[in-house]
């Protein structure tokens, strides 16, 4: 299967008692343990809430707590569509458009795009012997040379695998004291890391790296294995998706939007699970009950 069509969505959750279902089956895949009978018991659906009930003491278990669904009062369908759809395109969709497809006011949209975020930051060590390494600025107009005149702009380091996941992160400056800890805390000793001439990087060496550059302010963008162009490319993506879809994005919420789209770019070679890669984290990122 290549893709997750609407059609096998709706399917597969045509309501709320389908997604409640599907949760409870993620979060107690062997059954649930009741806490009062100490052993793993049938549990019955109740009617009237959200919950499942132990046959034999009445006990309680709510396959939403501890989750972003938790306080909810949208509907659990309304949830998995938002995932559904956020999974269904590489460069985002906006809160306006799930308000126009559900019906929900455009807050609860965008509170629910929100939560759904919150969930996709993800702590990768990047293997392999390859990586690159880049910096940008996101938001408002900058002019003049790197580092000048960027007020109003973030600024965002990021570092991929060749043929392989990436990483990116909002930071305050674009120094070595800075750049330098982003790279040692997330890429292997002696990996081959590529970057252009910022000055920053100098101490990369140092720090057992075998570190190469591409010389950019010289208009050299390729030397034989030498180039940041995967970096680069998912920078592109990301611009694309926060200028065309959300047209603007606060530097408060900006980290968010770089999980959203790392989650789905690390994903890009199964596009048949990323829904489910999606809904997964309700029941991964769930607080402890």
């Amino acid at each position: 299967m290549k893709t997750y069509t609407l059609k096998q969505f709706q399917k597969d959750f045509p309501n709320d008692e389908a997604c409640l279902e599907w949760l409870m089956q993620s979060r107690w895949p062997n059954g649930i343990h009741c806490k009062k009978c100490n052993r793993v018991t049938k549990h019955h659906r109740l009617t009237n809430r959200p919950k499942y009930s132990c046959q034999f003491c009445g006990n309680h278990v709510s396959p939403l707590a501890g989750t972003i669904l938790e306080k909810s009062s949208t509907s659990l369908y309304n949830w998995f569509y938002a995932m559904y759809l956020m999974a269904s395109t590489r460069c985002g969709v906006s809160a306006k458009q799930i308000e126009r497809e559900t019906g929900v006011t455009y807050k609860t949209a965008w509170r629910m795009y929100k939560q759904i975020r919150s969930m996709l930051g993800e702590d990768y060590n990047l293997e392999g012997s390859s990586v690159e390494v880049d910096e940008t600025y996101i938001g408002g107009k900058r002019k003049g040379k790197r580092g000048r005149g960027a007020e109003g702009k973030s600024i965002v380091v990021g570092a991929v695998q060749r043929k392989g996941k990436v990483v990116a992160k909002k930071v305050e400056n674009v120094k070595a004291n800075t750049l330098v800890p982003f790279v040692t805390e997330r890429v292997l000793p002696k990996t081959i890391v590529y970057t252009d001439e910022l000055p920053s990087y100098n101490k990369l060496p140092k720090m057992g790296y075998d570190h190469r550059r591409i010389h950019h302010a010289s208009k050299v963008y390729v030397m034989g294995d030498i180039h940041t162009n995967n970096i680069e490319g998912f920078w592109s993506l990301v611009k694309r998706g926060i200028n065309g879809v959300y047209h603007a994005v606060s530097d408060k919420y900006l980290q968010n939007y770089l999980d959203e789209y790392a989650f789905r770019y690390n994903r890009r070679d199964n596009p048949a699970g990323m829904f489910n890669a999606f809904v997964s984290r309700v029941v991964t990122s769930a607080r402890a009950e």
